[in-house]
């Protein structure tokens, strides 16, 4: 039974019709980041019981009362875990592979771009592993001040979408960064981040898996020794156990989702939704709920 669902910036590509058609379904079927609880096992299904508060991941089209998946899609959470808080879980293994990637230590400058919500949660956890600067950028002024309460030593806000990064922060790193990780939907962010990595750094790709209109260029990737990193978790355990150590942050009070829930909508609503999260001129939203109880 799925409680609330999360729209995610994906699903947003898919409704602008800028996904390529390889990376989606059809019928396209939206909504994956799900709060939900178990109405029903098979009669395999020996653990699982009705009543569970579940996380799910690797799970479609769940902008819908209720969804079937398998127990691998499925991650139990505490009885008294808030039902908003479980969907943001479904962020969390990604985030934390990427960090895990980027082997920061305490001389690492990390360069974060974009602040949504995978953003936000990245900079709370990348914030853990004490780089010797966090620094972060988005559009939003307001996203920006919950970045700085969530660990960036630096925030700057980006005039345009076109505006590469090094033309605001070069000033003050025009080495640089040691590790970039773009969390932004296209795919050009991967030229500015190639623009704003440094020397021998690295580029920890956790978004812009969208289309990329841009030229890259190779050339440049070669003559900075830089590397580029692809991440979600390329073993199931792997998943697993990322997913647990997420549960665990959020439920040490270490990563905070809730305070990024800045709307919701009933179910008969969701078209309102997606035309709020559609809208670019839009500076208050974060996080929106597809309310499905």
């Amino acid at each position: 039974k799925v409680l609330f669902v999360g729209i995610c910036g994906s699903d947003i590509e898919t409704y602008r019709g800028i996904r390529r058609p390889e990376f989606v379904s059809f019928p396209g079927r939206l909504g994956h980041e799900v709060s939900g609880r178990v109405d029903k096992v098979g009669a395999q299904v020996h653990t699982l019981r009705p009543g569970q508060k579940v996380s799910c991941r690797y799970v479609w089209g769940a902008f819908a009362e209720y969804i079937v998946c398998k127990p691998f899609n499925v991650k139990v959470v505490p009885d008294h875990f808030p039902d908003e808080e479980i969907s943001s879980l479904e962020v969390l293994p990604g985030i934390l592979h990427a960090a895990e990637l980027a082997q920061i230590g305490a001389h690492t400058r990390v360069l974060i771009t974009g602040q949504g919500v995978s953003g936000l949660v990245m900079t709370q956890v990348i914030g853990l592993f004490s780089p010797r600067e966090l620094v972060v950028t988005d559009l939003n002024p307001h996203k920006l001040a919950l970045a700085r309460r969530y660990g960036a030593t630096h925030t700057y806000q980006i005039p345009s979408a076109d505006t590469p990064t090094m033309a605001v922060a070069g000033k003050d790193f025009p080495e640089g960064f040691d590790v970039v990780i773009p969390c932004l939907l296209e795919g050009a962010g991967m030229v500015d981040a190639l623009d704003a990595v440094a020397f021998g750094g690295r580029i920890v790709m956790y978004g812009c898996i969208g289309p990329c209109e841009l030229p890259f260029d190779f050339f440049k990737l070669h003559k900075k020794r830089a590397d580029i990193l692809s991440t979600e978790p390329k073993r199931d355990i792997d998943m697993r156990r990322f997913w647990q150590e997420g549960l665990q942050l959020v439920q040490d009070g270490l990563v905070n989702t809730v305070e990024m829930v800045t709307h919701r909508f009933p179910l008969e609503r969701v078209a309102e939704a997606f035309a709020l999260r559609d809208n670019k001129e839009d500076m208050e939203s974060i996080h929106v709920l597809i309310d499905c109880r």
